[in-house]
């Protein structure tokens, strides 16, 4: 499957290298990035590729997944934003992270707000959601940014979550 290249004002979203790797790895083993997701633990470099192939692989069985974020001029990779969904999770997600050397920028914001737009021009879905933890306040600005509300508190995966969401316009 070729993954879509997207492009936005100062972003492209595309899919996935294994040299990105390096500097994907250097975003999950800063304890500030990872603080809300998962285990709220760094990873390793050995998981960092896991998850890589994970996310690259999501494309393979979906057909949507998350896209790599470089800025467009300077082609540096700031972090993954993208829709996915896997096994046993509560609705399509639209997910973002950012390296922490690219926040305050608005690259989230960016970015998400051209997945969804993606999601919702080219997949049979009516709304998407976005699982947050409860203390990532700067998670929910970016969701409410993008159009989502906040609809309940459930868990997910064993954690206490926040799902926003956002319906298809129109």
């Amino acid at each position: 499957m070729e993954i879509p290249i997207i492009e936005t004002e100062r972003l492209r979203l595309r899919g996935w290298q294994a040299t990105d790797l390096e500097d994907f790895s250097k975003m999950n083993s800063d304890p500030e990035f990872v603080k809300y997701f998962d285990t709220g633990q760094p990873l390793s470099r050995r998981d960092s590729w896991n998850v890589l192939t994970m996310l690259a692989g999501h494309w393979m069985i979906r057909g949507f997944g998350f896209w790599a974020v470089e800025e467009l001029n300077s082609k540096k990779f700031v972090g993954r934003v993208g829709i996915w969904r896997p096994e046993g999770w509560p609705g399509t997600e639209i997910g973002w992270g950012i390296s922490r050397h690219y926040w305050g920028k608005g690259y989230a914001t960016e970015a998400a707000e051209a997945a969804k737009k993606w999601a919702f021009e080219k997949l049979d879905i009516n709304e998407l959601i976005s699982v947050i933890h409860p203390d990532n306040e700067p998670s929910k600005k970016v969701a409410l940014r993008i159009n989502e509300t906040y609809k309940k508190t459930v868990e997910v995966s064993g954690k206490t979550s926040d799902i926003y969401a956002v319906s298809k316009p129109g």
